[in-house]
């Protein structure tokens, strides 16, 4: 498969005193619906870029939104980065779109798309939740929250940041170029290079919060009516046998696929088999 040259247009959403900065890839051919890919926590709209693209391609308006405190979004003043305010972002992103969507999201993203389908649907015209599910694994969990608290004074060059991805993602080949990574990282006044995120976002991921979170998606997949696919990763940390077989016990009508060369950040891993298994599931909901 290969992607379109296609730069996507800017969008602004404005959600309960934040502005949500997003992209916006209108459809190439005679439009089959709309799509809205949410990334993982400390990601930016920029992981789905290739995504995007490839979607309009095949007809489907596409967008990705930076989450609160990622990105070119706008910090919460109150440092609220609770499922229910990421939420509440979607459902104001949905109202802009005019549609429902094919949702997608990814870790966090699923995460919040599963709570906002479950507890406020039918929202979405389909759900595709990446990588997540609603009893995730501790270890992979805690090592994730450890490797976005490993810098918080920032990296002494993109370099050094590339390093520190590669320690944590080592199946990973490392990019040819450094370049990407400057849509992660932003370069500040100390000559430092730190994550282009809120690092309150932190906050969210402690153990109480995580019991609390866990129930609250356990109750949501009992909901979904929705057509459904679980993409889990072959390597991932994060969702387990278990988990996964949990999980289509939650929604009996869940297809679920498994991208074989990938870890938590399929997206990432493999965006060709990805995306692959992802037009294959939005083009039967049609």
């Amino acid at each position: 498969m290969s992607a379109p040259d296609a730069r996507p247009q800017p969008v602004r959403v404005h959600s309960h005193g934040i502005t949500l900065a997003g992209d916006y890839w209108p459809a190439a051919t005679d439009m089959q619906g709309s799509v809205l890919l949410l990334h993982g926590g400390g990601q930016r709209r920029h992981s789905w870029r290739r995504t995007g693209e490839w979607l309009a391609e095949e007809g489907w308006s596409s967008y990705a939104f930076d989450a609160r405190g990622h990105g070119d979004s706008d910090r919460s003043p109150t440092g609220d980065y609770s499922a229910s305010a990421l939420v509440d972002d979607v459902l104001e992103i949905i109202e802009q779109i005019g549609e429902a969507p094919i949702l997608v999201g990814a870790s966090m993203g699923g995460m919040t798309s599963l709570i906002a389908e479950g507890e406020r649907g039918p929202i979405s015209r389909a759900l595709v939740l990446v990588d997540i599910v609603a009893k995730v694994e501790a270890a992979g969990a805690s090592r994730i929250q450890a490797f976005m608290s490993s810098a918080p004074n920032g990296f002494g060059s993109l370099q050094e940041a590339s390093d520190a991805i590669a320690a944590y993602n080592p199946h990973r080949p490392r990019p040819k170029s450094l370049d990407g990574l400057r849509k992660n990282l932003v370069l500040r006044a100390d000559g430092r290079w730190h994550w282009h995120w809120d690092p309150k976002v932190m906050s969210r991921g402690t153990e109480p919060e995580r019991e609390i979170r866990y129930e609250r998606a356990t109750a949501a997949a009992r909901n979904i009516t929705v057509p459904t696919l679980l993409v889990r990763g072959a390597q991932s940390d994060i969702v387990s046998d278990e988990g996964l077989l949990h999980m289509q016990e939650l929604i009996p009508h869940a297809r679920a696929v498994e991208v074989q060369a990938a870890g938590h950040m399929i997206a990432g891993d493999d965006n060709d088999v990805f995306t692959t298994e992802l037009l294959r599931f939005i083009q039967s909901t049609r």
